[in-house]
């Protein structure tokens, strides 16, 4: 606006510009960026989790009967052919009495009805005999002979039954639990004892799903003691659950141990170490990430006017602690990291933290 003012002793009229002011200054906003770059190697992850045999083995009787006495204790060194426990071996031993009198008393019968048969067989080329008794001397015969064969199966059994009576080792190991004392009643398959085979041992964890897609399964594995990182292995994945667990929704994996130590026994805890897989892309903080279109994007600043601008960007992997850009950023590029939601297309900013 301007004002007239005049100048009486001249005759002048001057004009003076009034309420005009300067331009504003360009609104700079202050954010956080990182430099994309693609990262050669994945995240190092820890879990915890226990060392047990590669093998344990659960030692039962076939039979029922009563338990008159257990040889093995926990913690005992077995190997094969030891004796673990026995049963009351009185009932399977009057079996196996009865089957062999049976057996006797068939292979009797047999003799005769083979005997019999032979002087039937003599009486009828002579004609003293007919056709009649020699058949049923031969049907005798027959007879005779499946019940041998009955009978020795039977004999089989009850021999069988008697050697069931003693619950022997079939491999070597250490007996790491037991399931019943003497003077006990058990059935055919209850746990008498566990034995922990000595063919090597795992390291056992429960992983959550999330990380079973990100860690190879030829990772290699570091293991050590819990409670002194000293005790130390490593190893590689040897068996995954197909399902994982109703309650924790996780999946056991078992880590097979190469040269074990001994100081790493059985039902220690243990803490796995490994590397998740490489991202493969630019790996970014979870905060860079807005949407322009209902579609992911991140902005970009331009190092030459410190200027900003929407990029759509495509993903690999999103999670809440950071994203995996498979296209739309190129290494090197400037990536705002915080304030992404107060910023719009050109606007000039000022980076704090920008990482080099």
């Amino acid at each position: 606006m301007k004002s007239a003012i005049v100048c009486a002793s001249l005759g002048l009229v001057l004009f003076v510009s009034v309420g005009a002011s300067a331009p504003p200054p360009p609104d700079i906003r202050p954010v956080r960026t990182v430099v994309a770059a693609a990262s050669a190697e994945g995240e190092p992850i820890s879990l915890t989790g226990h060392v047990r045999s590669r093998t344990e083995e659960n030692l039962a009787f076939r039979i029922d009967g009563r338990m008159i006495g257990r040889q093995a204790n926990v913690g005992q060194v077995v190997k094969p052919g030891d004796v673990i426990a026995e049963i009351d071996p009185q009932p399977q031993q009057d079996g196996l009495r009865a089957a062999q009198a049976q057996s006797q008393a068939a292979q009797a019968a047999f003799h005769e009805a083979a005997n019999t048969l032979q002087r039937q067989a003599s009486l009828l080329q002579q004609g003293f005999t007919t056709r009649a008794q020699f058949d049923a001397a031969e049907r005798a015969h027959v007879s005779a002979k499946a019940e041998v064969d009955s009978t020795a199966a039977a004999l089989h059994s009850a021999e069988d039954q008697f050697g069931y009576t003693k619950l022997l080792a079939d491999s070597s190991g250490a007996v790491i639990a037991t399931g019943a004392e003497a003077g006990e009643v058990v059935r055919a398959g209850q746990t008498i004892v566990t034995v922990a085979h000595d063919d090597g041992a795992d390291a056992v964890f429960d992983v959550p799903a999330s990380l079973m897609r990100q860690v190879s399964p030829d990772a290699l594995i570091e293991i050590a003691l819990t409670d002194d990182p000293s005790v130390h292995a490593v190893g590689h994945v040897r068996e995954v659950a197909p399902q994982a667990d109703p309650v924790t929704r996780s999946y056991q994996v078992k880590v097979g141990l190469t040269d074990w130590p001994k100081a790493m026994r059985l039902g220690a805890t243990v803490t796995g170490l490994a590397r998740m897989e490489g991202a493969g892309g630019i790996e970014l903080p979870a905060t860079a990430l807005t949407t322009e279109d209902d579609r992911p994007a991140v902005w970009i600043v331009d190092v030459k006017t410190q200027q900003v601008s929407l990029r759509a960007v495509e993903l690999q992997r999103q999670d809440s602690s950071s994203i995996v850009v498979t296209r739309g950023v190129e290494k090197g590029e400037i990536v705002v990291t915080a304030g992404v939601h107060a910023l719009r297309p050109g606007q000039n900013v000022r980076l704090l933290g920008a990482a080099q």
